[in-house]
């Protein structure tokens, strides 16, 4: 088994595990045992294969960004999971969790959301199988990205701000088990990154592995190599960037690139660069590197991205990070605006901010001319069009 896949305790290197409370132990042990099973049938795989091309209108295509290209001098290709129904890439990891709730026997769906992606994802898969969903959401950003929640509301979906400690994504996130514990017997968490105990981040980065799957096979029709020479992709907790990195784990020819968010700087208090500022720790449930102050208490990150505003990074981006399999880049909130502007201005593409953040590291990184790079577009900018505005430098 690769170093780089989920070991059987669920660990990546010195990350990971279940780091839970016992109450809860009940449900996550359901999971643990019985996901591999099955998500691996041919009953699953046909179900989620079928419902990704004709639901969420898989595969999204590779596009290669030409004036993008000119500019940077090498050969750029956008995997534009914005294309996917419901305007990113989150959608792949919830038609997969649940197809898999409703083969656990669950009837209600709850979810955390920071940007609100996750919460429509969710809301969406709900309403499509006809199952309850409570959205836990950090009270700042449901004014931030009021249109997400909205929309969460208008497929049905029950949304509630968190109310407690700091209000911000770990708070939702806290309440969202609170209320599992509460209700195991009928409810699934729909956890939204590769972050949580095992088996979650696991599971995330499986359904989510589809991305690097159709860049390999997209590029061999279009270059004589179906491994790229770079990957590049932005990490919160990190999903898209494990769905893009998953097919080249083992491939050191492939460079895996990540930008992660500094906020106002790294050095400001102000930031979510979290391989940058973070160190060891458990948060939600794992064993991960995360922003804490001397005595272990969770620092709050900042990000003008709300989908990169999370104090620690999935177990699995810790070992990347930690093994130097993969390089990280911090990419301050002024740098990520004026790569999301760019890209409108070259492509015709408006990205979410949290994409732009990972087109910001093209500034940063000196190319071949031969180079094929290729960059995950986790999602379209609609979401921030708010932000871009307020930002009003383009």
């Amino acid at each position: 088994m690769s170093s780089f896949n989920v070991s059987d305790t669920g660990y990546y290197g010195n990350f990971g595990g279940a780091y839970i409370p016992e109450m809860l132990f009940p449900n996550v042990e359901e999971l643990r045992s019985n996901y591999l099973e099955i998500i691996t049938s041919e009953d699953f795989q046909n179900q989620f294969e079928q419902l990704l091309e004709t639901y969420v209108g898989r595969p999204t295509p590779l596009y290669y960004a030409d004036r993008l290209s000119k500019k940077y001098g090498t050969k750029i290709y956008l995997k534009r999971e914005d294309l996917c129904h419901t305007g990113a890439h989150k959608v792949n990891n919830t038609i997969g969790q649940i197809l898999l709730a409703k083969k656990l026997g669950k009837e209600k769906i709850i979810a955390e959301t920071g940007a609100g992606q996750h919460g429509v994802a969710t809301a969406t898969v709900c309403a499509l199988m006809g199952m309850e969903c409570i959205g836990y959401m950090r009270e700042v950003d449901m004014g931030r990205q009021r249109p997400n929640v909205e929309r969460m509301k208008i497929l049905g979906a029950d949304v509630k701000a968190a109310t407690s400690g700091s209000k911000t994504l770990k708070d939702a996130t806290n309440e969202a088990m609170r209320h599992w514990i509460n209700n195991p017997d009928d409810t699934h968490y729909i956890i939204g990154s590769v972050v949580g105990p095992h088996p979650y981040p696991d599971m995330v980065a499986r359904f989510q592995s589809v991305i690097s799957k159709e860049i390999k096979h997209q590029l061999s029709r279009v270059e004589n190599s179906d491994s790229p020479d770079y990957v590049i992709a932005c990490v919160g907790g990190g999903s898209n960037a494990a769905g893009a990195f998953y097919h080249f784990l083992d491939d050191d020819n492939v460079k895996l690139i990540a930008a992660e968010a500094a906020g106002h700087g790294i050095e400001t208090g102000k930031s979510a660069a979290t391989t940058f500022i973070g160190k060891s720790g458990v948060l939600h449930g794992s064993k991960t590197l995360l922003m804490q102050t001397k005595d272990g208490q969770v620092v709050e990150p900042h990000s003008i991205s709300a989908g990169l505003d999370y104090p620690g990074i999935g177990p699995l981006h810790a070992h990347l990070f930690d093994s130097k399999r993969a390089l990280f880049y911090a990419i301050t909130d002024e740098e990520a605006m004026i790569a999301g502007v760019e890209l409108s201005k070259l492509e015709g593409i408006i990205p979410a901010i949290e994409s732009a953040h990972a087109l910001a590291v093209l500034d940063k990184i000196k190319f071949d001319q031969n180079d094929i790079v290729v960059l995950n577009l986790s999602g379209r900018g609609d979401k921030d069009l708010e932000t871009y505005i307020k930002w009003g430098k383009y």
